[in-house]
């Protein structure tokens, strides 16, 4: 497990009690305090401010180089997508070619009107004094009506207006930003500066806005940005794909998202529950269904009377052919394998319907429970953080650890309702049968989804449950506080880092993770154990526990090289493994993936599984 110190935040699984280091003192009354560790994350969000903050550091480094005015300076970076290094590629390889694209013409002399110093208007065609009309660099003049009439216009059609060119048919020169403020009311002003800043995330292909309703942050990629799902957490609280702009879905692509939310919510679900859950009538062809335990049925429309089980009359029916719960002929017909089109069509539909509700309702359950766990973490934002600070005696700066773990429960939760998706798609032919292959792998999903579940619950149970008993004053001694706060910061931690491997090995594909965990088994693991193990779990159902080894608080198991004790060969790993793990100072429990700092221990200090198991 990573993390910014030594990566553990070690705990007894059972009794969730935290595992302290005397060398730890986490002063708790001081201002540094434990956190449960995250990794840099490979984006950045901004509020509009800080915005309209990185506009003006461009516009700085673009005015000074090549000597223009700022407004001229906001049409070539429009131009050049915000790339400051693009615009100086750009300028100085052809400044004529990249002043003619954004319209930055050369001055021309203004037209000479009418005697008498007055000009006339080019679109009204009225006369003006000089002083009463304005032009862009082309030298066309119009009123101070025309303008504005123009301008407001541009502005009321959006973005486009950021590029605004004189109106003068086949003339190119751009509108100055001083003239369309000078015309321009203070409401047409603020949306042009508006349009400013979503040109500015928008244009730029690192960046993106958060969808979020009522959310107006932006986030800005700080990784080569791809069509792989890269999962963006707003300051709001939301979570998204950067890529697709959907709710953040990894270990999920984007475009399996697209087909699953589309199949969620097309009508070829409802055509398939029809075809799934009903049959036509054999005269009529009107689709019936069946609410009621007798084969007996007759069409409400047409009147006709047959069985449900083959469609024959039923008057070619009774106790001879099993009477009316079922039928002799039907069965007969189905295990000679003479099923008809129809009914295989319907089979085929019901196994698919089954199959795709399993997993959906799985998906919308863990949907649910993550919005409860949003509203729960709003409360305890709210109410419960200063509840707790006013019953512990702890300044509402050092519980920053409670809500980081309600947030992991929310998170953890919207990794899990995606594994659903996941395993839809993942282990099954377009035909719903499985292969071998596809059964082992699937075997393998659900058994580290399971051991996921797990985490995840402890977790939720801890940061409400026990939490509570604080707040509600169920527990009254404050002397346990302290321990409980270094189990909740170490749970959260080792929760996040499972779940991040989960999801990281899942996108890298179950074959790689099969292949990766039989040769992890085969070289670390005595023959007996590879052996068992090179299958793969046997049971998707297995639960973790179910192998747990005593624990090591309890049992003291160690691998026998103290005092000059040989280990035996049934737990001695090989020296080329020995050697990695002396080089890493820990080793890695396959379970829960803790980094054990005991190189000595039999099992893994936080899920008290075996080491070799």
């Amino acid at each position: 497990m990573d993390s910014d110190d030594d990566g553990s935040y070690p705990y007894d699984s059972e009794s969730m009690e935290y595992i302290s280091d005397e060398d730890n003192d986490f002063g708790f009354p001081q201002a540094e305090e434990p956190v449960a560790s995250r990794r840099k994350a490979p984006y950045a969000v901004f509020t509009e401010d800080q915005l309209r903050e990185r506009i003006q550091e461009a516009l700085d480094a673009v005015t000074s180089v090549l000597s223009i005015s700022e407004a001229e300076a906001v049409r070539v970076l429009r131009h050049c997508r915000w790339d400051v290094n693009r615009v100086n590629e750009e300028w100085f390889s052809d400044t004529a070619a990249l002043r003619d694209k954004v319209g930055l013409v050369e001055a021309e002399p203004s037209t000479s009107g009418q005697a008498g110093g007055k000009v006339t208007c080019g679109v009204c065609f009225d006369d003006f004094k000089r002083r009463d009309v304005r032009s862009a660099r082309c030298g066309h003049l119009f009123c101070k009506d025309c303008w504005q009439g123009y301008v407001t216009t541009a502005i009321a059609n959006g973005p486009s207006v950021l590029d605004l060119r004189c109106p003068t048919p086949k003339c190119a020169a751009a509108v100055p930003r001083d003239l369309i403020f000078e015309v321009a009311s203070k409401g047409d002003q603020a949306k042009y500066l508006q349009y400013g800043v979503r040109s500015y995330v928008e244009d730029n292909r690192a960046m993106g806005w958060c969808p979020a309703p009522g959310c107006e942050n932006a986030v800005e990629c700080l990784v080569e940005v791809s069509s792989e799902p890269l999962d963006i957490h707003c300051n709001c609280g939301h979570a998204f794909c950067f890529t697709c702009k959907e709710e953040a879905h990894r270990p999920v692509d984007c475009a399996t998202v697209e087909v699953w939310l589309r199949k969620n919510s097309a009508e070829s679900e409802n055509l398939n529950w029809i075809l799934a859950n009903t049959k036509q009538c054999p005269k009529c062809k009107r689709a019936i269904e069946k609410n009621q335990g007798c084969m007996h049925m007759t069409c409400s429309q047409c009147k006709f009377e047959f069985c449900w089980l083959c469609l024959g009359s039923w008057q070619e029916h009774g106790e001879r052919t099993g009477g009316f719960y079922a039928c002799n002929r039907f069965e007969a017909a189905k295990k000679r394998g003479e099923y008809d089109e129809e009914t295989l069509k319907r089979e085929h539909a019901k196994n698919a319907l089954e199959r795709y509700m399993h997993y959906y309702q799985r998906w919308a359950e863990n949907d649910r429970a993550r919005l409860l766990a949003i509203n729960a973490m709003k409360a305890m934002t709210e109410t419960t953080v200063e509840q707790l600070s006013e019953v512990t005696m702890t300044p509402t700066s050092q519980l920053k650890f409670v809500v980081d773990a309600m947030q992991q429960v929310v998170d953890c939760r919207r990794i899990l309702k995606w594994t659903y998706c996941y395993g839809y798609y993942n282990f099954a032919n377009d035909d719903g049968k499985q292969s071998e292959a596809n059964k082992q792998q699937q075997n393998f999903f659900e058994y580290n989804q399971e051991i996921a579940e797990v985490y995840l619950d402890r977790l939720h149970g801890v940061t409400e449950k026990e939490l509570n008993k604080y707040v509600d004053g169920t527990i009254t001694d404050l002397g346990g506080w302290g321990k409980f706060r270094e189990n909740l910061i170490g749970l959260t931690d080792v929760t996040r880092s499972h779940f991040d491997k989960l999801v990281e090995e899942l996108e890298k594909g179950l074959d790689h993770l099969l292949t990766t965990y039989r040769a992890t088994t085969e070289e670390e693991a005595p023959p007996e154990v590879a052996e068992e193990a090179a299958a793969g779990p046997s049971s998707s159902k297995a639960k973790p526990e179910a192998s747990k080894a005593p624990s090591k608080k309890a049992s003291g198991a160690k691998r026998g090289r103290q005092n000059g004790q040989k280990a035996p060969a049934a737990s001695r790993a090989t020296e080329s493994n020995t050697d990695l793990e002396a080089t890493a100072g820990h080793w890695q429990c396959r379970h829960c993936t803790f980094a054990n700092q005991d190189l000595d221990a039999e099992v893994c200090e936080v899920c008290e599984m075996a080491r070799w198991e």
